[in-house]
């Protein structure tokens, strides 16, 4: 009897917690705006009634601030969501900027993402992400712009937060939002040379968020990679990135299996778009539904309560996947 009731308190507590508990929604990063069958229904079952969409991104060249990228808009994108735009700018745009470039970048970031949804009859929600890997070096002035960006679009001014950002806080300092992104992926570099998953190592995420709870920013999102990529490596032993390739992808004639998810290229050709040459390796990094779990069961006990917000809306991505 006392063994059936352990089991029955086992179940209870396994049961209770993991990421079906959490609201969650996608992020949105490609440059044009459209949906395919999928990803509209991945986005309508989604729980959370907003969708996280980059409207472009910020680089400063000669001196001059940038728009990269900016949105286009497909007949096909339809969505009941809410909007919130997203803004990704380089950490070297804030180097050495002056109080008036502050002002200047805030005031035309404002302008751009009003005139786009207007452009494109998009509805909008009262929010402004803005996602920049800051440093030590630049946090002073970007924390500004965040304030400065605030006061000119009358917005509620949000930010991601990476993890050496929380890690590392008291150099990186805390940015004035009441709400931070906690971005759970890149626990490593994919150009270098490692055995370890670079899109996500749940023991490096681990030990960067170990004192997660202190962090002065209580409301915290999450956001989760369901995205994967296939690194190649020349006989240099130099890396590039072919975005979105899975296992299933290494099944090739061409290809001689090391291991369950990475080849040798055994003959000269075109693959995914590219040249590769006899003797090149492709190492596909993929997320398993067992990393996302333990994610979200390692935040249940920093975090009282998240929703969740998935990287990124692809049709290569979201179909087959639980939500």
């Amino acid at each position: 009897m006392k063994i059936l009731k352990f089991l029955f308190i086992l179940l209870l507590v396994v049961s209770c917690g993991g990421k079906e508990n959490h609201p969650y929604t996608f992020y949105y990063w490609k440059t044009q705006l459209k949906l395919d069958q999928d990803e509209k229904k991945a986005l309508d079952q989604a729980t959370v009634p907003y969708v996280y969409t980059r409207f472009f991104d910020i680089d400063k060249s000669a001196g001059k601030f940038q728009p990269v990228a900016v949105i286009t808009k497909d007949n096909s994108f339809q969505t009941d969501k809410q909007i919130v735009p997203t803004v990704f700018i380089t950490n070297q745009s804030m180097y050495r900027i002056s109080a008036e470039e502050i002002r200047f970048l805030a005031k035309n970031i404002h302008d751009l993402v009003q005139k786009k949804a207007q452009d494109y009859h998009l509805k909008i929600n009262n929010e402004i992400q803005i996602d920049c890997d800051w440093t030590a070096g630049t946090r002073n002035d970007y924390f500004k712009f965040l304030k400065e960006l605030k006061r000119v679009s009358g917005k509620e001014i949000t930010c991601t937060l990476r993890l050496h950002q929380v890690k590392d806080k008291s150099q990186t300092g805390i940015p004035p939002a009441e709400k931070v992104y906690l971005m759970c992926y890149s626990t490593s570099s994919p150009l270098e040379n490692s055995n370890k998953n670079s899109i996500l190592d749940v023991a490096i995420l681990k030990s960067y968020l170990s004192k997660l709870d202190d962090y002065p920013v209580k409301k915290i999102e999450v956001a989760l990679p369901i995205y994967s990529w296939g690194i190649v490596t020349n006989h240099l032993e130099k890396h590039k990135l072919i975005n979105a390739l899975s296992r299933k992808d290494l099944e090739n004639p061409s290809f001689k299996k090391i291991s369950d998810h990475e080849v040798e290229i055994m003959k000269d050709g075109f693959y995914f778009g590219s040249f590769l040459s006899k003797g090149f390796r492709i190492k596909v990094e993929e997320i398993s539904e067992e990393q996302l779990e333990e994610v979200v069961h390692f935040l249940e006990k920093k975090i009282p309560d998240f929703n969740v917000i998935y990287y990124q809306l692809d049709s290569k991505f979201v179909s087959n996947r639980k939500f």
